[in-house]
């Protein structure tokens, strides 16, 4: 090999290393300036404990509890501080959004021999519900201690969520379910009227389907991409696993935006090749945000550019100059709206209603 040769080599080698190097700067200035942009989140989620609240969430257990992430995902969608309302959630149930049945015993029971029982009547249909234990003091705990005394149990009936108004099938479902709880432990049982608590489901249902709304984006890939290739290169951006698919967190550890195949199912599930993805912003469900559209269209351009995709509207039209402003606009009145009925989004009385 002649001396030129070898230059020429030397050379191309110092090119590639310095494309490379350009290449690993920019993405690094891109993703800097996209996190300066996005609510923080002080704690590492994936370091976190276990996330407490709704449909992105976990759910108030008793005991233990149930986790909000499935086995093998990000265990913790949490940060350091809670959503504001978040404090107050827990200490009784919601007469805006629940309808109770009240179940008291002849004596006090203890948590331990009360936690079994009361499994079967987490749910009414595809409804969730709270259970709180009332102390001897009169104090309700949404979390059975095993070594507790309780006088009652109230059960928290959700009104309505995105399935719909509590049903007539539902209500019984519960109700008897209840009541054969209190024929068994020989107890009272107390409980509104079947036709008042389908009535107020029915004006809850109205109002949040007025208020509900969700902004999507598509990511067209133009040819059939492995799933494993697409989720790489969102994971690498800062995207979590969460039920089959991956979010972005924010404020409070709440999901901003969801990423997910277009045809609805889990990453780790179907065909092992997608041509469409979903980007979703849930409006009732996420933290309030003035840019919240702008920094998932930012996001979702980023991801296009690595993946070598199309982001496009719902409509499969391109994002119009402009547009980000024009919908975070309408967003930041939606917002409003539903503050105005007692619906915060991103709180846990939202994330209840809106799953």
């Amino acid at each position: 090999m002649s001396e030129l040769q070898i230059y020429l080599i030397v050379i191309g080698a110092a090119i590639i290393v310095l494309l490379l190097g350009f290449n690993w700067f920019q993405d690094r200035r891109v993703r800097r300036r996209m996190q300066a942009q996005m609510p923080v989140i002080e704690q590492d989620p994936l370091l976190g404990e276990s996330f407490a609240a709704g449909q992105a969430r976990r759910e108030p257990g008793l005991g233990g509890g149930q986790t909000f992430a499935q086995e093998g995902e990000a265990s913790a969608l949490n940060a350091t501080h809670e959503h504001p309302d978040a404090a107050t959630d827990d200490q009784g149930p919601d007469p805006s959004t629940e309808v109770v049945i009240e179940i008291t015993f002849q004596g006090p029971m203890l948590g331990e021999d009360l936690l079994p029982l009361l499994q079967p009547l987490r749910s009414a249909g595809r409804k969730s519900v709270r259970i709180f234990a009332q102390d001897a003091e009169g104090q309700l705990d949404l979390r059975l201690h095993p070594d507790g005394q309780y006088v009652s149990v109230h059960l928290a009936v959700l009104l309505a969520n995105r399935s719909g108004a509590l049903s007539a099938i539902e209500w019984s479902q519960i109700w008897n379910r209840a009541q054969s709880l209190a024929d068994q432990l020989e107890s009272n049982i107390e409980g509104p009227d079947q036709q008042h608590v389908l009535d107020a489901a029915s004006r809850l249902d109205d109002t949040c389907a007025a208020l509900d709304t969700q902004v999507g984006l598509t990511l067209l890939l133009g040819s059939m991409r492995p799933v494993s290739e697409v989720t790489a290169a969102a994971r690498g951006m800062g995207f979590i696993p969460f039920n089959g698919g991956l979010v972005w967190l924010g404020d409070y550890g709440l999901v901003c935006f969801s990423f997910s195949r277009a045809d609805a199912e889990s990453f780790d599930a179907g065909m092992a090749s997608v041509d469409r993805l979903s980007l979703l912003l849930d409006v009732p469900c996420s933290p309030v945000d003035t840019r919240a559209f702008a920094n998932m269209s930012e996001v979702g351009f980023e991801l296009a550019r690595r993946i070598g995709g199309e982001l496009v509207d719902d409509q499969l039209r391109p994002l119009q100059p402009g547009a980000e402003v024009a919908i975070d606009e309408k967003l930041m009145t939606l917002y409003s709206q539903l503050e105005k009925a007692g619906f915060a989004a991103g709180s846990p009385r939202a994330r209840r209603v809106f799953a």
